[in-house]
């Protein structure tokens, strides 16, 4: 007698896309930077692959690029539409300004007890050294066919009329975020005083409306889809010299610029 092989029920699949770094246009910080470039295959693959129950977003994200933060969280909410696949952003150590924005594009968002959230708001920041090349006798010497093409350059004294044009820009981009903000997350949103560019720590996140609630990925997946839930792990890899420690002098100026991101909340 030929014995019947019983097929074995597997549990239902989450896919896990792991978004750790500063948000920039591809190769900005090196391999660990969130770009529409770098991430849209990952992306691609997460939605479609053993047809997934959900897709869960692990984001530790300190900000950065306005428009990468737009594009990769368009994309993310344009697959979940086309594949009907519920999006579930949890928030590690940060999801601050464009990490915000990006676990904005989720149907839920989770955080840590001490997770930093929001800094809803637009930055800009530069350094003037026109005092000090004048004490040392340095002539600063620009042309340029257009009066506006040498605006906020350091070198020069600061114009007021350079400063408000650049506010306008920003205020035009604060907007596009706020506006960002308002459509993913809608009533639940406490007041409309979240979009100064604070930040806000766990529960306090949770009671102004800006996150869903307290919970971390694997129980939470866990207590919605069943404990015999499978998570698929998908993520940017590690290039061979980075595996093996190594990095060039470009990447070590990288690295420095990318701490200034992290460093403002003390990570």
């Amino acid at each position: 007698m030929i014995p019947i092989i019983k097929k074995l029920k597997r549990g239902p699949v989450v896919n896990v896309i792991r978004m750790s770094g500063v948000i920039a246009e591809a190769g900005r910080f090196g391999s660990g930077t969130l770009s529409d470039a770098t991430l849209a295959p990952i992306l691609e693959r997460a939605f479609r692959k053993s047809k997934p129950k959900a897709v869960a977003i692990a984001l530790n994200s300190p900000g950065g690029s306005p428009v990468q933060s737009s594009l990769i969280g368009a994309r993310i909410q344009r697959l979940s539409k086309e594949h009907d696949v519920p999006v579930y952003a949890f928030c590690e150590d940060v999801a601050a300004s464009g990490g915000y924005w990006l676990a904005c594009a989720a149907g839920e968002i989770y955080v840590d007890d001490s997770s930093i959230i929001g800094s809803i708001g637009v930055i800009s920041a530069s350094f003037g050294f026109h005092e000090l090349l004048q004490k040392q006798g340095v002539e600063r010497r620009v042309h340029t066919a257009g009066q506006d093409k040498s605006m906020l350059d350091p070198f020069r004294p600061e114009r007021p009329a350079d400063v408000k044009r650049l506010k306008a820009l920003q205020k035009k981009i604060h907007d596009n975020f706020i506006t960002h903000v308002k459509s993913s997350r809608g009533s639940k949103l406490t007041s409309d005083k979240l979009f100064t560019g604070e930040v806000w720590i766990g529960k306090d996140a949770v009671d102004n409306g800006l996150v869903d609630g307290i919970a971390h990925l694997d129980t939470k997946m866990k207590e919605m889809f069943g404990k015999d839930v499978r998570l698929n792990a998908f993520g940017q890899k590690m290039s061979f010299f980075k595996r093996l420690g190594l990095s060039s002098s470009v990447d070590m100026f990288s690295n420095i610029e990318e701490r200034v991101f992290w460093s403002k909340f003390g990570l």
